[in-house]
């Protein structure tokens, strides 16, 4: 009598729905980022151009009104600020609930025990209780363990590769919502400060231009304002930039220590239903 041949349990589309891409929720950067842009001119225009801000001779009387006198590079700066204050918010509330409730390293302690013990149904109503992405990705993961157990077709490497590929899926589909937006946070980390590169020539130009102009004695009042004008822009950019840099670099490591722990469950989950199996 012949094998029948079978297909492994991870590849059997009629017996199980596709899993449906999450939505990566967050801000949309292409609505946010013109609306900031509004906001940085209005602020440079209206608030820091604000006729107060100035003397009678049209000098700058505080610190908005020497800010204003960076020039036209500063709205783009401030609007290069916005965009990394309001996207770190963003992702700080978003990782946030992402992470869940409750200590992970204890939740992950308690899903091993529960395995350990066999309890899945206990293991589960856990996860669903921890209410972050390293819960769901358990939840998925651990309903697939207990499909395999009750499988009586498949090889034990059949089913080890099943729950492994399930966990990768789920983790896949979790992923796009903690990452959403980073890209955005990480490009000015670097171009914020290239901004402020191109504002400081403009006003070392112009700062060369007044000594020229002088011949051989520079006009003092138009020097100053040249180098005002480079200064501003490198602080705003300088500013910007690391703000940008700190915030990508603390949320990578959030992001990378919620996959941490995903791993880890995933590989409880391949050692105990090795184990036992």
């Amino acid at each position: 009598m012949e094998k029948k041949t079978t297909v492994p349990a991870a590849n059997k589309p009629a017996t199980k729905k596709a899993a449906k891409p999450k939505k990566s929720g967050g801000l949309n950067a292409a609505i946010i980022i013109p609306i900031l842009l509004i906001l940085g001119i209005g602020i440079w225009k209206f608030l820091l151009g604000d006729p107060s801000n100035f003397d009678e001779a049209g000098h700058p009387a505080n610190m908005l009104g020497i800010v204003y006198s960076g020039g036209v590079i500063v709205p783009i700066l401030i609007t290069c600020f916005l965009i990394v204050v309001v996207f770190s918010v963003e992702r700080f509330i978003t990782i946030g609930k992402a992470s869940g409730k409750g200590n992970l390293d204890a939740f992950v302690g308690k899903i091993r025990t529960m395995l350990n013990n066999g309890q899945l149904e206990e293991a589960i109503k856990e996860c669903d209780k921890q209410q972050g992405t390293v819960g769901n990705v358990a939840k998925t993961a651990l309903a697939k363990y207990k499909e395999l157990v009750n499988e009586k077709e498949f090889s034990k490497d059949q089913k080890l590769a099943a729950l492994q590929k399930e966990v990768d899926e789920a983790t896949t589909l979790e992923l796009p919502m903690l990452e959403k937006n980073l890209s955005i946070l990480s490009t000015l980390g670097s171009v914020a400060t290239l901004i402020a590169l191109l504002g400081t020539v403009l006003g070392m130009i112009r700062s060369f231009f007044a000594i020229g102009e002088g011949g051989g004695a520079p006009d003092a009042a138009e020097l100053a304002t040249g180098i005002a004008e480079a200064l501003i822009n490198t602080g705003l950019g300088i500013g910007t930039s690391a703000i940008a840099i700190i915030m990508y670099n603390l949320f990578t490591a959030k992001i990378d220590g919620l996959t941490f722990k995903i791993d880890e469950i995933g590989m409880s989950l391949q050692q105990t239903f090795s184990a036992n199996n």
